[in-house]
């Protein structure tokens, strides 16, 4: 597999791609998030509790039934500008199997920003389903 890094403007840096099909189209194991979705998704995540980032992944992969593949890379990534950002924090603590994992916790400007952001997305993807619903006369 290989990782599409912003050759797709409407792809994620964390999507990750099959090579290319025999007929030339691409396919894929995971749906590619479109630019700017994993802060939403991550965010998503934490307001179902505190999470270290293996259960962030653990979590998307579940709720999308393994369609949403997250690079650990870019998730670390988003979680560090989302923490410069002032929308989460994060502590060390111990995992269940009393491993030292960084928790991070969504604050008040994250749930702020995931309620706008993701009433914005949902809309999006309503509309798009409605057009790609469309048949042609």
């Amino acid at each position: 597999m290989t990782t599409v890094r912003g050759g797709n403007p409407y792809a994620s840096p964390s999507v990750s791609w099959e090579t290319l099909g025999d007929r030339g189209s691409m396919t894929n194991s995971s749906t590619p998030l479109l630019k700017g979705t994993l802060d939403v998704l991550v965010l998503k995540a934490l307001s179902w509790g505190p999470m270290h980032g293996f259960e962030i992944v653990t979590w998307l992969e579940q709720r999308s039934n393994g369609s949403v593949d997250v690079d650990d890379g870019a998730l670390y990534y988003a979680l560090h500008r989302m923490e410069e950002r002032g929308l989460i924090e994060s502590e060390w603590r111990l995992t269940e199997n009393n491993r030292k994992a960084r928790y991070y916790r969504m604050r008040a400007p994250g749930r702020a920003h995931l309620r706008t952001e993701g009433a914005s997305l949902e809309r999006y993807a309503r509309a798009l389903a409605e057009i790609l619903a469309l048949r042609a006369s």
